[in-house]
This record gives C-alpha cells, structure tokens and sequence, in this order.
C-alpha cells in the first residue's frame, strides 16, 4: 500500500513539474516517428502539400516515388567508395596557389634592389597574386594579358588594375603574353624583375617556382596524418604548365605507395587538334628558355592549346614534369573534358584515400 502511494506520489510530482515517465517519453517519441514516416509516405504535411497536377502526371510522378523510396533503403545506392579530400588552395589571399610564388619572387627582387616586376598571367590570378604583393613592397608592376583572356577575365584585370598595376593588352593568349613580358625584361636587365608563374622558362625559373610551390605538398602530407596517421593513396591534380601539379606533387615523387595522377585538358578530343594536353600528344622541342614537351606540327611550329580553362592554355609544360613523365611510370596523365574522377573512382577501394588538389 506505502509503493502504491509512493508511485502515485511520484507520478504527480513528475506532472507537477512538468517532466514525464521515461516510458510514457519513450511512447509519445515513437509515436511522433510513425506520425513523421506516415506523413513522409502521404507526401502531405497536413492540409499542405500533395499532388496536384494533370492526370497525365500521376503515373509519372508515381513511378519516380516508388523508385525514390526504394533507392533510400537500397545498400548499393548507398556505397560511398573512396575518400576524396580537397587541398583549398583556392582559399588563398587573391584565391589561388600563386601567392605562394608570388610573395616569395617578389622578396627576391626587393632583395635584389630591383625597382619594377613584370609578370604575364592567362586566368589572372598570377597577375593578381603579382599585382597584390608588389603594392604590399612598393614595387612598381606590370602585367601582360593575351586579349583572349582578357575578355574572360574581367573581374581579374579589375582587381589588378584596382591594386596599381599597369595592365598591358597582348593579342593572342597567355603564351604571347609571356613572351611580351620576356621581351620587356630583356629590355630593362638591370632595373626589372621578371616574376614567373609556373615552372616553365630557363633554368632557374621552373626550380624556383617548383620550391615556392612545394608548400602544398608538405602541407598535405602534415595534414593527412594528422587526419588519418598516413599519407594519401592518391593524388590529384591538373595539368597546364605545370606549377600546382609540381607543387603537391613534389613532396610525394619519392614514396611509392602514392599514385601520383595529372589530368589534362582534352579539348574538343585529341584528335581535334583542340586541346591542351602536351604531355599525351607532345613532341620534345624548345620554347621560352628550356627544353619539354610541345604541341607542334611536324615543321616545329608552336601550336596553340585550347581548353574552356583559361589557365590551360599554355602549348607547353614544365620541364620537370616531361622529367618524370619519361621516367615514372606512377604519374598517369588522364586526359577529360570534365573530370577525372569517373574513370579513376571505379579503380579504387572503398579505403583509399585520395587527395585533389583545388589550385583556384
């Protein structure tokens, strides 16, 4: 008689402040999840929502239902294969990997006691890079920009003209950029400073560049043991010229349980003759300074590239990834309109953990 008034004691108290029985919570919870999943397979909220539409919809909208419901408890569906994990390098100042260049080129030819840095860029983002950290240590810039690029880059040739830099129009893409800007060095030896981009050029352009560049690599493998106490199974990274495919790669030449992957642009395909894929379709020859891979014809002329990203146009690469593309058979270079991720993600185990690089 003293339990049963116990209880009773107790369930008014539990009333009285407001709390329930963990077995009367558990019954109204239950009760809220089956009222969820009814109204989830009526498709109505209440009075809200339901299908109306023309009769010839219904059994249209029907078969989609069925087939929506059926993939939500299908195992298949739910596979998620590899890791991917993005290197954001597009989270730089000015949005991309050139700023690790740029600040470290622009040291040197303060260093150096140089008054003025020319530079060429084709996305922009070099010119912008450039452009920022020469306002940064008072030097003066200038950038060249083919007028192919210029007319899809306007937000960038805004920011680099609103950072003080002379922007100079170039006719043609970023290889003639390049070669103005090279031609404007040789003009002024001792008083400019010609700030490359990419690991292109004479020795020791594609050298430094690489160096300065590297960073990304390190970083990467820091950041993967800390999040997995390993370093990737593979990695991913595009193709231009060459400088954020060296700069995440670099780090990782030397280990041979890395999959070092490059992709390139194909273009309208390779063998529409627009493209951007030297190291597939090259041929060895020399251009701006050094000897690598090229797009040319059979006479040795230079071809022009062709991708919708602007940051590929460049008909050659960097020496040092025609190095190791002769040399390693572990750096495969897939060539995609779009990306590489549909012929590489069925290759791989659900446990691999593979690491693309977001250059900006």
């Amino acid at each position: 008689m003293k339990r049963a008034v116990s209880n009773n004691s107790a369930a008014a108290s539990a009333v009285k402040s407001g709390s329930r029985p963990l077995h009367v919570e558990r019954a109204l919870r239950e009760r809220k999840i089956d009222e969820v999943e009814r109204r989830e397979r009526s498709g109505k909220f209440g009075i809200y929502g339901g299908k109306f539409v023309p009769e010839t919809l219904i059994s249209c909208l029907g078969k989609l239902e069925a087939d929506f419901n059926y993939v939500l408890h299908d195992a298949e569906f739910q596979v998620c294969g590899a890791g991917y994990y993005l290197k954001r390098e597009d989270l730089n100042h000015c949005g991309a990997h050139k700023m690790n260049n740029a600040i470290a080129q622009a040291m040197i030819a303060k260093r150096m006691g140089r008054q003025r840095v020319v530079a060429a860029t084709g996305a922009g983002q070099h010119g912008v890079a450039t452009a920022a950290v020469c306002a940064k240590l008072s030097l003066d810039c200038i950038i060249f920009l083919g007028s192919e690029d210029m007319e899809k880059q306007a937000s960038n040739v805004f920011l680099i003209k609103l950072l003080g830099a002379q922007m100079t129009r170039v006719e043609g893409s970023f290889k003639d950029a390049s070669s103005e800007a090279i031609r404007q060095w040789m003009n002024d030896l001792e008083g400019s400073y010609y700030l490359t981009g990419t690991v292109v050029g004479p020795r020791p352009c594609p050298c430094m560049v690489r160096e300065f560049q590297s960073i990304i690599g390190r970083e990467t493998r820091r950041l993967a043991m800390k999040r997995w106490g390993g370093w990737p199974d593979a990695v991913v990274a595009c193709i231009g010229s060459g400088s954020n495919a060296l700069g995440i790669f670099h780090e990782f030449v030397g280990d041979e349980g890395v999959r070092l992957v490059g992709v390139e642009a194909a273009g309208s395909g390779l063998d529409s003759g627009r493209h951007a894929a030297t190291l597939a379709t090259g041929h060895v020859g020399v251009y701006h300074g050094a000897m690598s891979y090229l797009l040319q014809d059979q006479e040795g002329q230079v071809l022009g590239a062709h991708s919708v990203g602007v940051g590929l146009h460049y008909p050659g690469v960097g020496p040092e990834l025609s190095f190791l593309e002769d040399t390693m058979s572990r750096i495969p270079y897939r060539h995609r309109r779009r990306s590489s991720e549909r012929k590489l993600c069925p290759t791989l185990p659900d446990s691999t953990k593979v690491v693309v690089n977001c250059s900006g």
